[in-house]
């Protein structure tokens, strides 16, 4: 308000507005700022303040208003400024700053700005001398778990674990008590007591109210305490997983219990937490997103108005790799490196980016992270607020620095899918199913895997790791936890090493013996951090904290520790028997497989979740998809994917209908799932709710007039009730759609009027009672013919998201297998072991959302997506081919499209059209035989007579007077076949010929229909 009057030049509104402010803060807390950004305002009002200052006494202080480190960087900002408000940066009226002067000012610069006015710097050094906050990082700052009276925390914990380890083992032998004692003394010295007590109350919680927990998540499968607490359920002793790599004296950091929850309840569970605590003691946290080196180059091009193609021609050649940064991509990239060296633009557009590349882009709240905290939170943090409520302003790692308690509540969707499927076999069979009892070595269910059979199956549904379980055929749990561990960078390598020696255990050689016990599990491999960490403890003595520091040591290739760790290694090894020469190959192939190695403990939890879907979807199948489909419902390519695999599994998927839809997916019999109605679109879950609680009270609807007349159309509206009959829900009690759809608005106006002027339990006045109950009376809908299979076709995919009684790709699906390579589920493969970016690729499937734009340079290009059998891709289609293929694209044409496939940098897909072709031209270019079989005697008859329909059709292609074929564009071909006196047929001729139209009737009403066959030759 002062600077205001200043600008205006209104001095004694300045001066009132000075003398209110000093009323309501003291001399010590109030001061006038005064800057110096090189602006000409501030140069007019600063006599002004030197003025005011002195007649009201209220002291100037010197700041500089800082937006960047160093004058240098001004450019930069700008550009960024430019990116956040979508302006480029010869925009005449944008918003930007008028100076470079906005960087972090030395003090000698700030003492030549302010050389007048020596007083303002000493009292901008009074201020700064009064902020003084030092961080605190040896707190912990974890809240005190209320335990019962008389009973300290670490009582009360050792309590729990006792209980749970006499449930989970039954007798309490040596070693596990050892092993119970070491992990609950490391617990408490370290100060932990609460956490798991935290922990262990909130996973309670979720199990009583019937919330699936998962069976473990990360290094904390290792616990014996975690499992004995059912915080986890993957048994560590079983599945020899080390509590060490979870947590140990001389690794100093905070532990990680992250759980997974049942996704669709996951909410529940933090709501707990927030009750419990407070909160003012809970919050979410902040996550920053920062410019990646291939997005970085798109944003700076755009606001720096460069072609759209070169731009995008220049971030292809940053190498998509991990971490990949521009620097690295100038080494890396000799193409990149030219064009920078000799382009002055392109080495502008690359030194902007380098400004702006790894910082942050925008925020977000952190997927499953919460923090909980002692105190009030905001005493200790700064927060933030967003449209999704409040955030810390520090990110995870620095909060567990501070000392604070981070949790991760995460939502799995395979965990619905399990309790779902769960809960539907339990309502259609009685049985009662707890997954914690199946028999996890069924050679039945490891034989459906080895088979490929993985759609739905968690962690083994990618094309790459179903692939690789088809190669390794499974036949253990131990194949499994090491299949999800190898198949990933680095590891890869092993893979086929893995299989060989599965096949071939005798082959498997070990560096030495004492390695057997610990690598014969994955057939001589090294596959697990916890192998490295037991191979140094067994093999070397060391301590079980300190094998895991050498673990990490050895994972971020720290060279000076690693090559001091070697020799106390090589000595140790030496000690118990291991030659030096074998210690040092031992330690140089733990060196190199340390950087790739994987948690055992997580993989083992994960592979349990896995292992329950395919046991589920072995067993229960028809359960199991149901659930399956309900989990994607939104997702239309997930749920084509899914329902073509219930397919192939003999699995029949009804449309959805009014009289036996639930709200989700169902089993409704024994390979037969009915499309739930909340997956129709527009209609809502309170809907379906609704109008299910009216089928019930009924029995049922007998005819579309009940159905009208007894639903609450207030819930069900017109717009729900038109997209329910055009995805079929209405077929049983009305099959013409056509008609409906021209009548249904007047059903729901008469019924609508009733509502209003019908009490609830009355009948109307004119009305007999069995008027009221038939429900039918004199209406009718609407005479029309019923729309054809393919529009009806249309409106189910429209409505429902997928094609149930026809898809119009089914016709041409030989083509599509003779034709392509790949489809959209390999093409969105987060292996991508099949095709990679800028591989040209040929991909079928039905153009929708065809959408035009007019590019710079006023030509027209097209975006939209192919959709085939496993899902939907994005295709781009550029001014040069989308001129040559304008005519075909119009109404969701069957297409085949030659593309380059363009990868970006989180490893989403999309095509860049080379050409787009209609498939039933391609068919039409395909040869065509013509059959035809006669007896012996008939031949001579036969033959004249195919002369005679070739002239009369013009479907002749051969020279004049002769039978041999003069050549064409096709290979179109007449075969003549007699039957032999064994019964066998004999090919006596072959004609060139032109499938022309009217030959195959022609043929048909010479030889008779059963004589004559023409067939489509697939290339």
């Amino acid at each position: 308000h002062i600077q205001r009057a200043l600008l205006a030049h209104d001095y004694e509104k300045a001066l009132a507005e000075t003398k209110e402010m000093q009323d309501i803060f003291g001399p010590e807390d109030f001061y006038l700022e005064i800057q110096d950004h090189g602006l000409r305002e501030q140069q007019e009002i600063r006599p002004l303040l030197l003025r005011l200052s002195k007649e009201s006494g209220v002291p100037l202080a010197a700041t500089n208003d800082v937006h960047y480190v160093d004058r240098k960087d001004a450019a930069v900002q700008d550009i960024l400024l430019c990116i956040q408000t979508n302006s480029l940066v010869d925009d005449k009226d944008r918003l930007r700053f008028e100076s470079d002067q906005y960087y972090l000012k030395s003090e000698e610069e700030m003492k030549d700005l302010f050389a007048a006015i020596p007083s303002a710097l000493e009292n901008t050094e009074k201020i700064a001398a009064r902020c003084c906050f030092d961080f605190d990082f040896d707190t912990l700052h974890i809240p005190d778990y209320p335990v019962p009276d008389g009973t300290t925390p670490a009582e009360y914990l050792r309590r729990l674990v006792e209980e749970g380890l006499e449930r989970k083992y039954g007798q309490k032998t040596l070693a596990l008590s050892e092993r119970m004692e070491r992990e609950l003394s490391v617990i408490e010295s370290m100060g932990y007591v609460e956490y798991f007590l935290i922990v262990w109350d909130y996973v309670a919680f979720a199990r009583k109210n019937d919330i699936l927990v998962g069976p473990g998540r990360g290094s904390a499968a290792g616990s014996l305490v975690a499992y004995c607490l059912d915080i986890t359920d993957t048994d560590p002793i079983a599945h020899g997983l080390i509590f060490e790599r979870f947590l140990n004296p001389e690794r100093v950091s905070m532990p990680d219990i992250d759980i997974d929850f049942a996704d669709d309840r996951r909410h529940e569970v933090i709501d707990y937490v927030v009750r419990k605590y407070g909160t003012d003691r809970v919050t979410q946290i902040i996550t920053f997103n920062t410019f990646g080196a291939r997005g970085t180059i798109r944003d700076v091009g755009r606001v720096m108005d460069l072609p759209l193609d070169l731009v995008d021609s220049i971030a292809k050649m940053v190498p998509q790799q991990y971490n990949m940064t521009l620097d690295r991509a100038l080494v890396s990239s000799p193409e990149l490196k030219e064009r920078y060296e000799e382009d002055i633009r392109i080495r502008r557009l690359i030194d902007a980016s380098r400004g702006i590349e790894g910082m942050p882009r925008h925020t977000s709240v952190h997927a499953a992270g919460v923090v909980i905290s002692r105190e009030k939170i905001e005493d200790y943090i700064p927060l933030h607020t967003s449209d999704k409520g409040v955030e810390t302003q520090y990110e995870a790692p620095l909060l567990e620095e501070m000392g604070f308690l981070k949790m991760d509540f995460l939502g799995l969707r395979n965990l619905t899918v399990i309790h779902n499927a769960v809960r539907m076999i339990h309502d259609n069979t009685g049985k009662a199913i707890d997954m914690a009892k199946i028999n996890y070595e069924d050679p039945q269910v490891y034989a459906m895997i080895a088979a490929g059979n993985t759609a739905g199956v968690f962690q083994l549904e990618s094309a790459g790791m179903t692939r690789f379980m088809k190669k390794l055929r499974p036949d253990c749990f131990e194949d499994i936890v090491a299949g999800i561990s190898l198949f990933r960078p680095g590891p890869m390598a092993s893979i086929d090493t893995y299989i060989e020696n599965k096949k071939h255990p005798e082959s498997i050689h070990y560096l030495h013996e004492s390695l057997r016990p610990i690598l014969s599990v994955t057939y001589g491999c090294m596959v697990y951090q916890e192998q490295v960490m037991q191979i140094v403890r067994d093999l070397a003595g060391y301590t079980y904290g300190r094998s895991d520091v050498l673990r990490r040591i050895m994972s971020k290739k720290k060279k000076k520790e690693m090559l001091e760790e070697k020799e106390i290694f090589l000595a140790g090894a030496e000690k118990n028997g291991v030659p030096r020469p074998v210690g040092e190959q031992i330690f140089d192939q733990m060196i190199s497989f340390a950087e790739y190695a994987f948690n055992k403990s997580h993989a083992a939890a994960y592979a349990i979740v896995g292992y329950q879907t395919a046991w589920l979807k072995y067993y229960y199948p028809t359960e199991f998809m149901a659930a399956l489909l309900t989990s994607v419902t939104g997702d239309a390519g997930m749920q084509a994917y899914y329902i073509r695999n219930c397919r192939e599994n003999n699995i029949r998927i009804l449309p959805p209908d009014v009289n036996e839809s639930g709200t989700h997916f169902t089993a409704v019999a024994p390979g037969k799932i009915r499309f739930g109605l909340a997956a129709i679109k527009n209609v809502g879950e309170s809907a379906v709710g609704s109008l299910v609680s009216k089928r019930e009270s009924l029995g049922g609807f007998r005819d579309i007039y009940a159905f009208f007349d007894n639903v609450d159309t207030r819930v069900l509206n017109k717009r729900a009730c038109e997209s329910m009959i055009k995805a079929g829900a209405f077929d049983s009690l009305e099959p013409n759609r056509a008609s409906l759809l021209a009548g249904f608005e007047e059903l729901m106006e008469s019924a609508q009027n009733d509502q209003r002027t019908t009490v609830a339990g009355q009948i109307s006045l004119f009305a007999t009672n069995e008027d009221a109950m038939d429900g039918a009376s004199a209406r009718s809908l609407p005479k029309v013919a019923n729309f054809s299979p393919k529009i009806l076709g249309a409106m189910e995919k429209e409505n429902l998201g997928v094609y149930i009684t026809e898809n119009p790709l089914s016709e041409y699906q030989d083509l599509i297998e003779q034709l392509t390579e790949v489809d959209t589920q390999v093409l969105r493969d987060p292996d991508q072991q099949l095709v990679k970016d800028k591989d040209k690729v040929t991909v079928a499937g039905i153009l929708t959302g065809l959408r035009t734009r007019m590019t710079r340079n006023n030509t027209l290009m097209a975006n939209a997506y192919l959709e085939d059998l496993y899902g939907r891709v994005e295709v781009l289609i550029f001014p040069k081919t989308y001129e040559r293929c304008r005519g075909i694209l119009e109404g969701e044409p069957v297409v085949a499209v030659n593309a380059v496939a363009e990868f970006d940098d989180e490893g989403g897909v999309r095509l860049l059209a080379n050409a787009v072709t209609l498939m039933d031209d391609v068919l039409a270019s395909m040869p065509v035989i013509y059959r035809i079989k006669v007896l012996a005697d008939d031949e001579k008859t036969a033959r004249d007579m195919i002369f005679h329909i070739l002239g009369r059709t013009k479907a002749w292609r051969t020279q004049a007077g002769s039978g041999y074929p003069a050549g064409g564009l096709k290979n179109d071909e007449l075969r003549l076949y007699i039957r032999q006196a064994d019964g066998n047929t004999k090919a006596v001729a072959k004609i060139a010929v032109r499938a022309e139209e009217g030959l195959t009737e022609a043929l048909k009403n010479a030889f008779g229909d059963g004589n004559v066959k023409r067939e489509q030759i697939m290339l």
